[in-house]
């Protein structure tokens, strides 16, 4: 027989076996549940003095049995049914209240946080029988105050409504929400939210950064919300109420995926998952889901790939239901990609391999590293926080076509290009990955191998994005990964990106501030101060090259 769900303590074996039996019944798909079935179920609930609850499928199978108590029953896990955009659970939930009780908060709670076909409560008399049948539905309609509708109590013997029909009017009002968005079913819609403790300002600078990533992801961003609170709530990050809040706006808006800007721990996952039918990740997610769209060399991918197996490894949670809305799709894809029945052992066998393939690159690095010293050319490196316009400035130096995009890591992977001065002077420029506020610690010791090129530069230029409000913070972000690598010693130049978009008022003020040399990197004419820098750098006296 089928297993129970809920506690059977101290239930006889003879009703065990009649609430087991329950798993035969067949519910007819247009009713909420037959009558039979709702005199049987309200018969067994009064001997037992608990809540018998029934999960049932569009085909009128029932797939689980609850047991609950005389007040509460606990919904087993749904996980397995997934929420397509535009559509409902395809399950309803039929449970019985011993007092004579509606629905209760508890019951709409999960009716709209499942997105559940229906909730129906059976109120049970007190002579055991069945007396009313109160049913709720999602109410699919942005500017109601309220996500679900309560329907008049029904009369036990008059329960054949053409449920069907009820439920594939909601769904097509559900899809037309999904449709208010020109965007294509394939992609992601996403609800930004943003916890912190943080200033105003940084707070709303960091979620315009977010939605930067989520475009460089290809998400369409459907809404951002941002909670500012004196202290973080350790379970669910910003509350269970405001999780039930985002749930509703979620269905409300028709958003597919919710992205914490804040890095979600194991727990926090399973809690707000539990909570919210829909993918849920976190920041250090969506970039790893970039870095693995972007890495192209094998080196690239495997840092990915080592970099996603460490950020799963803690989350790999048995019977933790919130993988399953980590895995696949955003946050889930490229090399790194893992399923749930992936353990742990294997995953440290495939982590100390790729740990092994790393060394064997730094190896390499060294190799091209020495070729290099011995030709005598000098390595200019290109370093700046992410869509500054290094590898914008790279092309318009070397005359190259690297991917220059105006994305969050366009670029991933090292590229190198040379490049003549006045007098035959030859010098390598590289351009490296961007850097980021709070890069994933998972990122930075994958990335290492990569940053590491940057020891054997003889001079950085810091691409500075000064038409960015917050340029001083991403300039502390940058400088603060240069003294993690150990790398802050190595003579540097600010360069002062995209001056034509700033005003001609507040220019000078930057550059005193900075110390840097604006430019504009699409226009070579802008150029010609920085090449000077550049160029009586590489012309100075060797004991002024720092390594």
């Amino acid at each position: 027989m089928k297993k129970l769900f809920g506690n059977t303590t101290g239930l006889k074996a003879n009703q065990i076996r009649r609430i087991e039996n329950l798993y035969t019944y067949r519910i007819p798909p247009e009713a909420v549940i037959s009558s039979q079935m709702t005199e049987t179920l309200s018969a067994l609930s009064f001997e037992i003095s608990r809540q018998i609850g029934l999960l049932v499928n569009r085909s009128g199978k029932i797939i689980s049995v609850v047991i609950g108590d005389h007040k509460t029953i606990m919904l087993p896990d749904t996980s397995n049914y997934r929420t397509p955009p535009g559509r409902l659970k395809g399950l309803r939930y039929i449970h019985t209240h011993i007092k004579d009780e509606a629905l209760t908060h508890d019951d709409l709670t999960d009716l709209t946080l499942l997105r559940l076909d229906l909730i129906a409560a059976i109120t049970v008399s007190s002579n055991g029988l069945a007396y009313q049948v109160h049913l709720a539905t999602i109410f699919p309609n942005q500017s109601a105050e309220v996500p679900y509708q309560i329907h008049p109590p029904i009369d036990p013997e008059k329960l054949d409504i053409n449920c069907l029909q009820l439920i594939e009017s909601i769904e097509t009002e559900l899809s037309k929400i999904s449709g208010l968005h020109d965007v294509d079913p394939g992609v992601e819609r996403a609800i930004l939210i943003s916890v912190t403790t943080s200033s105003k300002m940084r707070a709303e600078a960091s979620i315009t950064e977010l939605k930067e990533l989520a475009r460089s992801s290809d998400i369409f961003v459907l809404d951002s919300v941002i909670q500012h609170k004196k202290k973080i709530d350790p379970r669910f990050l910003l509350g269970r109420g405001k999780i039930e809040d985002l749930s509703i706006l979620a269905m409300q808006k028709g958003a597919t995926l919710i992205v914490f800007d804040q890095e979600l721990n194991p727990s926090q996952i399973k809690s707000i998952t539990d909570k919210v039918d829909l993918k849920v990740i976190d920041r250090t997610q969506l970039i790893l889901d970039i870095f693995a769209r972007r890495a192209q060399t094998r080196e690239g991918k495997l840092q990915v790939e080592l970099a996603q197996l460490k950020y799963m490894m803690p989350r790999l949670i048995k019977q933790n239901t919130a993988l399953s809305r980590l895995a696949g799709g955003i946050g889930g894809r490229g090399p790194g990609e893992t399923k749930l029945e992936v353990d742990r052992r294997r995953i440290r066998d495939r982590i100390t391999r790729i740990e092994k393939g790393l060394k064997q690159v730094k190896k390499q690095r060294r190799l091209q590293k020495s070729k290099r010293e011995k030709r005598g050319l000098p390595v200019i490196s290109i370093i700046g926080y992410t869509n500054a316009g290094k590898s914008t400035l790279l092309n318009t130096l070397t005359k190259s076509k690297v991917l220059a995009e105006s994305r969050l890591f366009a670029t991933l992977d090292p590229s190198s290009r040379r490049m003549k001065f006045p007098k035959d002077t030859e010098v390598i420029i590289t351009d490296t990955v961007g850097f980021i506020q709070d890069l994933p610690k998972e990122l930075k010791v994958a990335f290492q191998a990569t940053l590491e090129e940057l020891e054997s530069a003889d001079l950085l230029l810091h691409v500075i994005d000064c038409s960015n409000p917050d340029y001083p913070s991403q300039i502390n972000s940058v400088n603060k990964i240069l003294e993690d690598l150990n790398i802050n010693r190595i003579q540097t130049i600010n360069v002062l990106n995209k001056m034509d978009l700033v005003s001609a008022d507040i220019m000078p003020g930057i550059i005193e501030e900075t110390g840097g040399i604006a430019i504009s990197a699409k226009k070579a004419s802008t150029l010609q101060p920085l090449i000077d820098k550049m160029h009586s750098f590489v012309l100075a006296p060797k004991p002024y090259i720092s390594h």
